[in-house]
Protein backbone atom coordinates (compact mmCIF):
# COMPACT_ATOMS: atom_id res chain seq x y z
CA UNK A 1 0.00 0.00 0.00
CA UNK A 2 1.38 3.42 -0.99
CA UNK A 3 1.86 6.09 1.65
CA UNK A 4 -0.61 8.96 1.60
CA UNK A 5 0.99 12.26 0.78
CA UNK A 6 0.32 15.49 2.61
CA UNK A 7 -1.35 18.04 0.35
CA UNK A 8 -0.72 21.74 0.93
CA UNK A 9 -0.53 24.92 -1.16
CA UNK A 10 2.92 26.18 -2.09
CA UNK A 11 3.60 29.69 -3.29
CA UNK A 12 6.67 30.15 -5.48
CA UNK A 13 8.20 33.05 -7.32
CA UNK A 14 7.21 32.68 -11.01
CA UNK A 15 10.85 32.68 -12.15
CA UNK A 16 11.73 29.98 -9.62
CA UNK A 17 8.82 27.90 -10.84
CA UNK A 18 9.95 28.28 -14.46
CA UNK A 19 13.40 27.03 -13.47
CA UNK A 20 11.91 24.05 -11.62
CA UNK A 21 9.65 23.32 -14.58
CA UNK A 22 12.63 23.25 -16.96
CA UNK A 23 14.71 21.11 -14.58
CA UNK A 24 11.81 18.67 -14.15
CA UNK A 25 11.36 18.37 -17.93
CA UNK A 26 15.11 17.75 -18.37
CA UNK A 27 14.93 14.87 -15.87
CA UNK A 28 11.56 13.48 -17.03
CA UNK A 29 9.83 14.28 -13.73
CA UNK A 30 6.64 16.15 -12.95
CA UNK A 31 7.00 19.58 -11.36
CA UNK A 32 5.71 18.15 -8.10
CA UNK A 33 8.11 15.20 -8.32
CA UNK A 34 11.02 17.57 -8.93
CA UNK A 35 10.14 19.69 -5.90
CA UNK A 36 9.90 16.53 -3.76
CA UNK A 37 13.30 15.38 -5.06
CA UNK A 38 14.90 18.78 -4.34
CA UNK A 39 13.50 18.79 -0.80
CA UNK A 40 14.63 15.20 -0.17
CA UNK A 41 18.17 16.05 -1.34
CA UNK A 42 18.31 19.09 0.95
CA UNK A 43 17.05 17.05 3.91
CA UNK A 44 19.58 14.27 3.28
CA UNK A 45 22.43 16.79 2.95
CA UNK A 46 21.43 18.33 6.28
CA UNK A 47 21.17 14.91 7.93
CA UNK A 48 17.48 15.40 8.63
CA UNK A 49 16.03 12.65 6.44
CA UNK A 50 15.64 9.06 7.62
CA UNK A 51 18.65 9.11 9.96
CA UNK A 52 21.05 10.22 7.23
CA UNK A 53 24.18 11.76 8.75
CA UNK A 54 25.01 15.25 7.43
CA UNK A 55 27.52 15.40 4.60
CA UNK A 56 30.90 16.89 5.44
CA UNK A 57 31.30 20.31 3.87
CA UNK A 58 34.45 20.77 1.78
CA UNK A 59 36.71 22.96 3.92
CA UNK A 60 38.96 23.72 0.95
CA UNK A 61 42.06 22.33 2.65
Amino acid sequence: MAKKKKVFPLRLDPEMFKSIEKWAADEFRSNNGQIEWILAQALKKAGRWKNTPPKEEDSGE
